[in-house]
């Protein structure tokens, strides 16, 4: 028995790819192997890692849970269409400059759970982004920088910037020389 193929094209990241694959194939398989966007993780496979989490119409989606033949007509957002021109997205920014990835196999993932609940809330409290990043799991970090780089990314979008995590957050530990002032 010959393999049923479907023929269609994808909008991603904003442009379109005309792609070629078996009708089994889930949207992490083809975005991978037929578009060529390697920053969606295979992770679980499951729908339980969220390492392969991308938007979909603006909603956070398992990619790994989602048939690519049901995409077409949809506008799909990977972790490489974050990046604006050629300025790091204010998530990315965020995470690069907290340290909060690691190993960075689940980063992907977290960056676009983070967007999706930024397109819906732009000013999330933590419970709403630990809610929302709830089905991302990391193995290397203890979750609190990847909290703290979704709240400042978040800061970043509204143009909050005085909201600026302290130095602790960035440095580790005070500043050498850096008065302490008792609250």
């Amino acid at each position: 028995m010959k393999e049923q193929r479907h023929t269609c094209t994808l909008r991603v990241n904003g442009e379109d790819a005309a792609v070629v694959f078996a009708v089994h194939h889930t949207l992490l398989e083809v975005l991978r192997e037929e578009v060529g966007l390697t920053g969606t993780k295979h992770g679980c496979e499951l729908g339980e890692c969220g390492t392969c989490t991308v938007l979909i119409d603006g909603k956070a989606v398992l990619s790994c849970l989602e048939l690519a033949v049901e995409c077409e007509g949809r506008e799909i957002e990977t972790v490489e269409g974050l990046m604006i021109g050629n300025e790091l997205h204010p998530l990315q920014s965020a995470f690069a400059d907290l340290g909060a990835a690691q190993c960075g196999y689940c980063t992907p993932g977290i960056l676009m759970a983070a967007k999706g609940l930024l397109a819906e809330n732009p000013s999330p409290s933590r419970d709403h982004v630990i809610e929302a990043l709830g089905g991302n799991l990391c193995r290397c970090t203890g979750y609190h920088k990847i909290l703290e780089a979704v709240e400042w990314g978040a800061a970043i979008l509204r143009g909050d910037l005085a909201s600026r995590p302290p130095p602790e957050v960035f440095h580790g530990d005070r500043i050498p020389g850096e008065e302490v002032v008792d609250a």
